[in-house]
């Protein structure tokens, strides 16, 4: 189960994972109907951990093969939110939960966009734990999210959040946020020009 380093604020009592620790102690039900591997970026990820926490929301995380779940480097991320189709609260309300991060942590830093030939919205943003020592970070976590609106058979709205989640951790960190500084947006564009699986909810 997905542990969060940091609470998020919820939407209405649902949200988005923030800084999540997935782990994978029991099969992962497919709820998504899209069992894996997903191929991004040309390489695979397979379905590790998935919840179905409220009778609206679902999780769906998928790793390399071999990736621990705890210190993963790369993550997909797949949250739906059933029966809702109001996107701009949703990223609204992810915004506001960054920047109150922000002020505890001025390490946290975001950006948004707006697709609105697709009728979408991104976030790409950063975050960090400290180590024990409180002085030094244990990790450092960018995330870049798509927000989408989509109709499942019966006809109705839902929300999708497709996401890549990557890592560094200690002596990785330094390299990992200079790498930023040359390849930003490459990861923006990969993620914007996915072609996601049709999802498929499984009640």
């Amino acid at each position: 189960m997905s542990k969060n380093l940091i609470l998020s604020v919820l939407l209405p009592a649902i949200t988005f994972s923030v800084f999540c620790f997935g782990q994978a102690n029991k099969p992962a039900i497919d709820y998504l109907s899209v069992p894996g591997p997903i191929v991004f970026d040309k390489k695979s990820y397979n379905l590790s951990w998935s919840s179905h926490p409220s009778p609206d929301f679902y999780k769906h995380e998928y790793i390399e093969k071999g990736d621990p779940a705890d210190s993963y480097k790369v993550m997909i991320l797949m949250d739906v939110i059933a029966g809702a189709s109001d996107l701009k609260s949703v990223v609204a309300s992810k915004i506001t939960e960054l920047k109150k991060l922000k002020e505890g942590n001025p390490m946290v830093n975001y950006q948004s966009f707006e697709n609105t030939k697709q009728g979408e919205y991104m976030i790409d943003f950063i975050l960090s734990a400290n180590a024990a020592d409180g002085k030094t970070m244990s990790a450092v976590e960018r995330n870049v999210y798509r927000y989408k609106t989509f109709t499942d058979n019966s006809g109705k709205a839902n929300i999708l959040l497709f996401g890549v989640s990557t890592r560094a951790y200690g002596a990785n960190i330094d390299y990992f946020l200079n790498s930023l500084k040359t390849n930003k947006n490459d990861l923006v564009n990969k993620v914007s020009q996915f072609n996601i699986p049709k999802i498929v909810i499984r009640n």
